[in-house]
């Protein structure tokens, strides 16, 4: 089979958002400027926690991250295939545990939850324990940090948060920019 004749037969799927159409795809904010953080995950702490902790003495609220990989003693991720009842586009699988693995490199964003929590939403590529190399949107509160410290390049965002808040057209929640009211 050559590479012409697999690329013949994937095509590439259409995606339909089951809600409203909104003519502003993309919502966006800016700053005139963001602080940079090199960040250490401590061993044996969650995800969340070696992420949300440090940022927090900082006072950083809205994060983007890039982790430039080390090892887990645990690991569980979920895999966004579509959603079988059709309600939305995707729908993120059960967990998967992938057990004592390698984060290769992995993004995260760090928000406001609806809860007004904080929310830290990570994608990555993994190699587990038996080699097999996976990605998907890790679990970041069941994360746990393995025995060295994991190397984190931190961005702050600043004049604006992140907030989860419910999407029509898409049907889930997302992130979305929120200026931030300094009239108060």
């Amino acid at each position: 089979m050559t590479p012409d004749s697999i690329m013949k037969r994937k095509q590439p799927r259409f995606l339909r958002q089951p809600g409203p159409f909104n003519p502003v795809r993309i919502k966006t904010e800016s700053s005139s400027y963001g602080r940079h953080i090199w960040l250490f995950l401590k061993p044996g702490e969650t995800l969340f926690d070696a992420i949300v902790n440090p940022l927090t003495e900082f006072n950083v609220r809205a994060a983007s991250m890039t982790i430039l990989g080390g090892n887990f003693e645990n690991l569980d991720y979920c895999v966004a295939p579509p959603d079988p009842e059709g309600r939305t586009v995707i729908a993120y699988s059960k967990p998967r545990h992938a057990g004592h693995s390698y984060m290769i490199f992995g993004n995260a964003t760090l928000g406001t939850s609806i809860e007004n929590t904080p929310l830290v939403h990570c994608h990555a590529a993994i190699r587990t324990k038996n080699g097999d190399v996976m990605g998907g949107h890790i679990v970041t509160e069941q994360a746990i940090v393995g025995s060295k410290p994991i190397s984190v390049l931190v961005t702050s965002l600043e004049g604006f948060e992140l907030r989860q808040a419910y999407d029509e057209e898409t049907g889930i929640s997302l992130l979305q920019p929120v200026e931030i009211d300094h009239h108060d």
